[in-house]
């Protein structure tokens, strides 16, 4: 009988790891889903019940699509490895875990091997309408529902290897505005309305809600003007891109690349 201990799950994951994944490797780590407490569940069932009301009626199809593809359950925080089996065979993608906040060459490489660094920490309940870095619930709960649509989840993995071959700072800041402005903050024009499918208006119930309200400048989604478009990450934001399909931003991730570097 095989006894499974950390050590025997890092040799386990690291056999499974792409040959090309090196970068990233060091970060990786594994999700102990039986240690959440029943507080964090609670905590995880009180967010999701939170947003969905609002996201029924305001998040893009491919989003609420994706929700139910990949199993998320409102009253219990995800286990990645049941995520990761009912995601790959839709788009080859994965929810792994990883230790925290991942540098910039270890996410893309991540990115390019269809792997998406996932944190496995939740927030507290006293810090349930924001937390400066992200947590399993913005990661999973407002990132991975969309992997399971192909055209963005092929988008995301050529921004990845588009990124993850671009040695200039400036292209590298500037592709950093195309991520912000599409997977973070993306909104896109459905059946006449604007829906919402970055990761920041999903996971966040009072940046969407003004977003929704008028708060923000809607611009039509123009390649040039994303990646010239300054951000702050900790403010809310005065200027958001509205794509018309998902065609849209893979074909600009080809553009920025003929671009820059």
């Amino acid at each position: 009988m095989t006894i499974s201990t950390p050590e025997t799950q890092s040799m386990k994951l690291a056999a499974e790891l792409p040959a090309e994944l090196k970068v990233a490797a060091p970060f990786l780590t594994t999700q102990s889903w039986g240690s959440y407490t029943p507080e964090q569940h609670a905590v995880w069932a009180e967010l999701v019940g939170r947003r969905m009301p609002q996201l029924r009626e305001h998040a893009c199809r491919e989003y609420l699509d994706g929700f139910e593809q990949i199993g998320l359950r409102v009253n219990e925080l995800p286990e990645l490895t049941a995520v990761s089996a009912r995601l790959a065979p839709r788009t080859g993608w994965q929810s792994t875990p990883v230790s925290g906040f991942l540098p910039a060459d270890a996410f893309f490489e991540m990115l390019a091997a269809r792997m998406f660094p996932t944190t496995t920490w939740l927030r507290s309940r006293e810090a349930m309408e924001y937390t400066p870095e992200p947590d399993i619930f913005h990661d999973v709960f407002g990132h991975v529902p969309m992997h399971a649509h192909p055209v963005f989840a092929d988008f995301l993995e050529q921004y990845g290897a588009i990124c993850a071959r671009l040695t200039n700072a400036r292209d590298l800041e500037r592709m950093g505005r195309l991520f912000w402005f599409t997977v973070e903050f993306g909104i896109i024009r459905q059946d006449g309305e604007v829906k919402v499918y970055g990761s920041g208006l999903i996971s966040s119930h009072g940046e969407c809600t003004r977003v929704l309200a008028g708060g923000c400048e809607i611009r039509d989604f123009e390649l040039d003007a994303v990646l010239d478009q300054e951000f702050e990450t900790g403010a809310m934001q005065p200027v958001l891109y509205a794509v018309e399909s998902f065609d849209q931003i893979y074909e600009a991730t080809k553009q920025a690349e003929a671009r820059l570097g």
